[in-house]
């Protein structure tokens, strides 16, 4: 699926056409990087927060939620590196007039460089068949060793200089590896400067009164100033979780790439802390605890990878990403990071109020170590629709759009359809209907002929269709159709129910 510029453009003409997502204010010819969601987007989206929401707390007797404020008092972001550290190399192009993150652009020159070797790594795959040893072809190929030095030293080059604050130097290495600005092809760059991601607001009906604050950049910091809040009032013990969901501002340089980046986005974010020492045990447990909750929505494994951080952020000492396979590439979905205490010593050392755990089988305070696992809902709401998009041919030679959304994220799960708009057929629909919506989201819906209406709710993911027609009347029975192979079964109005739970449950 890498860098599938058609699919991403029908997916997104998608999206608005059946109601998951509108761009905002549209009207006033919208707002660059921020997003609606539609009326079918919006029970997408929740059935993914309840998905996690289940997995994380529900399904933990050690792990609570949290519904932090949006506001916070400004030192938090002092304490957390926030205000002094929360910036992007910034680099205009004097030609396009185009702003770019400089170190992406020296990231996408590496993906290049990679592709090259994933292309001669296909061709020698193809030339030895089944003989090919694909590590020995890596680690002795030359050509593959010379593209494997080259990217190692810009990695080395670019990140240290990204550690050790050197502007200079990132615009020095763009110049280096002749990087072009993609839409005008020009070299003619200005130097590389700081751009803080943050929004800022006044608080206060006075402006002269009135304080600095901050839109918050992520939910996590939230958790952390309640951390003995939930541990005292909840009573918990080592290790234990702190769940929450909510929405986050980021004033992006180049946000794009429909909902993948946006200004406005809303993360789901666990925070878990342990015993310091145990913290790299706990990362591998739940990055692998992770990796089975993208699974076990039926996408394959082909379609996620992990990557590793070649440069940890400051708070961390272990960091792997879990990718998807976007339209654009494998791009993060999630992250999984070891914090250490960073974020609760400063909070203690700036608040001046002790924040630490009494361990009583090792009688001792200590600052407890936390272990992150924080994925953004809008890219997961992306990864969804992206995997779900099929344009099918069928055997007679008509063609439909049908999105494959697991059913249990589905925006409806039962359509509720009169064969025709007469002769008892809707009223005995709406009964049906009636009687479904107290357990399942449902549609109804008697406009067109039948066969229109089976492609709508193909095109917005409905697993069943449930027909009522004239037999209905006569033997209480109704057609319940399944949305991936068409196939049509006659079950009795009493079994509906039972029967969607139940294939529901197997899927």
């Amino acid at each position: 699926m890498a860098n599938n510029e058609d699919l991403f453009k029908k997916i997104i003409a998608h999206a608005k056409e059946y109601g998951f997502i509108f761009q905002s204010s549209e009207i006033y010819d919208g707002l660059s990087a921020v997003y609606d969601y539609g009326h079918n987007g919006v029970e997408l989206k929740n059935n993914i927060k309840d998905y996690w929401w289940k997995s994380m707390v529900q399904y933990h007797d050690n792990i609570v939620g949290l519904d932090a404020a949006i506001f916070m008092h400004p030192k938090v972001w002092k304490a957390s590196g926030h205000v002094d550290a929360f910036s992007d190399p910034m680099i205009d192009n004097k030609d396009s007039k185009k702003r770019y993150r400089a170190d992406v652009l020296v990231e996408d020159h590496i993906a290049k460089i990679e592709g090259k070797i994933e292309k001669e790594t296909e061709k020698a795959a193809k030339r030895f068949g089944d003989t090919f040893d694909g590590e020995m072809f890596l680690a002795t190929n030359p050509r593959v060793s010379e593209y494997q030095k080259q990217v190692a030293s810009i990695k080395e080059k670019l990140y240290s200089a990204l550690e050790d604050n050197r502007l200079a130097d990132i615009k020095n290495l763009i110049e280096e590896l002749g990087i072009v600005c993609p839409l005008s092809g020009s070299k003619n760059w200005t130097d590389v400067r700081h751009f803080n991601l943050m929004f800022s607001t006044q608080l206060g009906s006075l402006s002269e009164e009135a304080s600095q604050i901050y839109l918050r950049p992520e939910t996590a910091q939230g958790i952390f100033v309640n951390y003995l809040n939930v541990q005292k009032t909840g009573r918990m013990k080592i290790p234990f979780g702190i769940a929450q969901m909510g929405k986050a501002f980021r004033n992006e340089i180049v946000a794009r790439q429909f909902i993948f980046r946006m200004r406005e986005f809303e993360q789901m974010e666990m925070q878990f802390f342990v015993k310091p020492g145990e913290e790299l045990t706990w990362f591998e447990y739940w990055k692998n605890e992770r990796m089975k909750w993208h699974l076990n929505m039926g996408i394959p494994a082909s379609e996620y990878r992990f990557h590793e951080h070649d440069k940890l952020a400051h708070y961390a000492n272990a960091a792997f990403d879990i990718e998807f396979n976007f339209p654009m590439g494998f791009k993060e979905l999630e992250g999984i990071h070891s914090r250490t205490d960073f974020d609760l010593s400063a909070h203690q050392e700036l608040s001046g109020k002790k924040i630490q755990y009494f361990d009583p089988e090792e009688e001792k305070n200590y600052v407890p170590y936390v272990v992150e696992t924080s994925i953004g809902l809008d890219r997961t709401f992306l990864a969804v629709l992206t995997y779900a998009w099929n344009e099918e041919k069928l055997d007679d030679g008509s063609e439909r759009v049908v999105l494959r959304i697991p059913p249990f994220l589905a925006p409806f799960k039962a359509a509720i359809l009169p064969l025709v708009k007469k002769d008892g057929l809707p009223e005995k629909a709406l009964e049906i209907f009636d009687g479904l919506k107290f357990d399942f989201m449902c549609f109804y819906e008697d406009k067109d002929s039948i066969g229109r209406r089976y492609r709508r709710q193909d095109a917005i993911g409905t697993p069943y269709c449930i027909t009522v027609d004239h037999q209905t009347l006569q033997d209480g029975t109704v057609t319940i159709r399944e949305r991936d192979n068409m196939s049509q079964d006659r079950i009795e109005i009493s079994k509906i129910r039972d029967i969607i739970a139940h294939r529901l449950k197997r899927q």
